[in-house]
Formats: structure tokens, C-alpha cells, sequence
């Protein structure tokens, strides 16, 4: 089997599938824009030969790079990078070469927004109102139909860069300032952001899932600078269960992970929000591992190699990030925090600069059966010093 992988350097922890894939038995090519001799040991040891580009955002040396590999090694049976950022070049690619997974036919109801919404009403999912606006009389008249506060974000976006929380005319007034190319407006949802997340094999069937739960949102986590704690479930509510299975089949997702975004509101109502045919981003996968004290780098590969997942699971624990920043005043020093808490911190490590804004710059990934005790911690984690 011959896979290709985009951009297996970034993030690191994604060498992690190469590796398992070679050993496996596939033939693993590696397309990226780093000099090979920068890549890391490992990575370099699991790729069966490596192609630089200088920047994969052009297409037509993607093409060239797809079309040596074939020349080379004959067909390419899998191509992912497992990034949002490169799931349209993934897709183009899949589509010029016939490979199977997304094609580029099927972006538009993984990537917009808009047609996101159209899918969640058809798998009767409640769902927030919202709309796609081009000019300031659609956003004033949307405003009008649903009230303030609202949430305007672009159409086709990652995370929550370029989003922004209305609740006035003024603020209103200065988002119309700027160019409504392909911005999406809808109501503000008022709850805590749950998820469902999980990995299907290439016949549909759901092989593994887990949910996570976020201290607060993205956007205002990214606008406001603050610090974000978010944790896995150790049961998984029957509702938000039933919600993600009913949107994957809805979506057909096959052989690949997924991230499935729900607000739960105060009555308890599940929103759906948004969907990501990816792994979440960050530390999550490792989050799910030490969870269920399983290897879902490894699980991937054999499910793209083999269809074959072997893992049992049970959620036997809690796992949750806590997330610093280098330019906030935190009573605990580092130092501090290993020595009170280390026994129930699993993992800690710096974060990649792309991270820093939404994630921090340094994560503690804390380990424990009861939830209150990670949530006390994680909160000491990111504890201020007062005054």
C-alpha cells in the first residue's frame, strides 16, 4: 500500500502515524516543505522516500510530487495530512488521482459553514440560525430576525481566527467596516462546548469514540488572550452519543477521525456547531490515549492498512489540558506545580507557536478518575497572582 502523507513533520506528534504505518508494511511517502534533514530521526526512518516542495499551498507542485510518487512507486492507495489546513489540497489531490476518501465534490459540507447547517438540519440536529452575509442590510436584517448577541465567523475558517461576538449596534456598526466576503452570521449560543469524537474504519463502523468538554469557548479564549482547560467525559451522555452517530452517517465519514463540536445549553439542549473531519487539534489524541491507556496513532494506521482496530476501551479515567501563557502572572510557579501535583500530571511539554494564542504556550495534560480533582488542579494550574 502506498499512502502519502502531507506534511508529516507538523505537528511533531503526527510523525506518530508514519511510523506506525511503515511498520504496518506500508510504503510511506512523505510531501512536505522542509528540507528532509530537518525532519526528525524517527520520521525519516518511516518514510520510504520524501518529496520537498516549496510550499505546499501550490498545487500544481503537489500534482508534479503525486505524479513522481506514481511514476515511482505505482499507485497511491491513501493520501491525509489529518490537518484541517490541507483537507482542500487533500481533496484536489484525491480527485486528480482517484484515490479514495473526500473528494473535492464533498468539501463544501465539511469546510462551509453554511452547508454544514444544511446537513444538520437534514440529520435532524438542532442547530443554531444562522446565515451567510455579503452586505450590511442581510447582517442588520439578521440581526433583526434573531437579536443580539450574535457571532459572525468566515464562512470557511479554522478555529476561531477572524470570529467575532456582537452585542450591540456599535459593535455591529465596526464588523460592517470590515469585508463581508463569505462571513457567516448566527445567533449566540449560550453553554458549554461538548464534543464527540472518534475514528471510523473504512466500512462506516464506528470503532472508537470519547467526548470532551471545554472550560469556556475558543473565540473567547482567542479574543480575550484568556486561559482554556478542557477535559475528557468519562460517560458519554446518551444524547450527544446519539447526535454524532446520527451525523455520521449523515456525512458517510469512512476510514478517518472525526471532531464534532455541540454547545449544551443551560436547559441541557444539544446544539450542533460545527463538524471537523480530523483528529482534534493540540494535545487531544494523546489526551484519548492516556484516557484509555490505548495508542490511537497506532489504531489509525492498522484501520488504514488493515481496516482492523484492536483496542478495547472504557474511559477509566479523566484526562485534562491546561494551557499557559508566558506573558500572564500565575501564582504556581512551574516547579510548584510538579511538586504538589505531580503524581496526577501525566504529560507536560511546550506548545508550538501556531498553539499559543488559543492553547497556550505550555500544557499540562493531568490524569485522574474524578473529575473534580482535575478541574481543581487544572484550575491551580492556571491560577493568578492577586493583586
Amino acid at each position: 500500500m502506498n499512502v502519502v502523507f502531507l506534511s508529516p513533520n507538523f505537528p511533531p506528534n503526527y510523525a506518530a502515524f508514519c511510523t506506525h504505518l511503515r511498520a504496518l508494511g506500508a510504503n510511506v511517502l512523505g510531501l512536505s516543505d522542509q528540507p528532509y534533514e530537518t525532519l526528525a530521526p524517527e520520521l525519516r526512518a518511516a518514510l520510504v522516500e520524501y518529496y520537498k516542495v516549496a510550499d505546499l499551498h501550490y498545487y500544481d507542485e503537489c500534482l508534479r510530487a503525486l505524479g513522481y510518487f506514481t511514476h515511482r512507486h505505482g499507485r497511491i492507495d491513501r493520501i491525509d495530512s489529518l490537518n484541517e489546513h490541507w483537507l482542500e489540497t487533500e481533496a484536489r489531490l484525491r480527485t486528480d488521482f482517484n484515490i479514495p476518501g473526500f473528494k473535492s465534490d464533498d468539501l463544501p459540507g465539511i469546510k462551509r459553514k453554511s452547508a454544514m447547517k444544511r446537513i444538520f438540519t437534514r440529520a435532524s440536529v438542532n442547530v443554531a440560525r444562522g446565515m451567510v452575509v455579503t452586505a450590511a442590510d442581510q447582517a442588520r436584517s439578521f440581526v433583526a430576525e434573531v437579536g443580539y448577541p450574535l457571532v459572525a465567523k468566515p464562512d470557511v475558517g479554522v478555529g476561531a481566527n477572524k470570529t467575532y461576538k456582537i452585542t450591540n449596534e456599535r459593535e455591529l456598526d465596526e464588523f460592517l467596516e470590515k469585508p463581508l466576503v463569505d462571513y457567516f452570521m448566527e445567533e449566540y449560543v449560550h453553554g458549554v462546548i461538548q464534543t464527540f469524537d472518534g475514528l471510523i474504519d473504512r466500512d462506516g463502523n464506528l470503532v472508537f469514540f470519547t467526548s470532551m468538554e471545554y472550560s469556556q469557548g475558543v473565540m473567547e479564549v482567542v479574543n480575550n488572550d484568556d486561559d482554556i482547560f478542557y477535559f475528557t467525559h468519562r460517560e458519554i451522555p446518551a444524547d450527544l452519543e446519539a447526535a454524532g452517530r446520527q451525523l455520521l452517517k449523515t456525512f458517510d465519514v469512512r476510514e478517518r477521525f472525526f471532531h464534532f463540536e455541540f454547545f449544551r445549553t443551560p436547559d441541557g439542549r444539544l446544539v450542533a456547531l460545527e463538524v471537523n473531519m480530523r483528529p482534534p487539534g493540540g494535545m487531544s489524541l494523546d489526551m484519548f490515549n492516556y484516557a484509555n491507556d490505548i495508542d490511537l496513532y497506532f489504531e489509525w494506521a492498522s484501520v488504514v492498512v488493515e481496516n482492523r482496530f484492536t483496542a478495547s476501551y472504557n474511559w477509566p479515567y479523566h484526562v485534562c489540558y491546561a494551557g499557559r501563557k508566558p506573558n500572564r502572572p500565575y501564582a504556581h510557579s512551574h516547579e510548584q506545580i510538579l511538586g504538589h501535583y505531580g503524581a496526577k500530571i501525566i504529560h507536560h511539554q511546550p506548545m508550538a507557536p501556531m498553539f499559543h494564542r488559543a492553547m497556550g504556550a505550555y500544557a499540562y495534560l493531568i490524569r485522574t478518575p474524578d473529575l473534580d480533582e482535575a478541574v481543581t488542579i487544572a484550575r491551580a494550574v492556571q491560577e493568578l497572582r492577586k493583586g
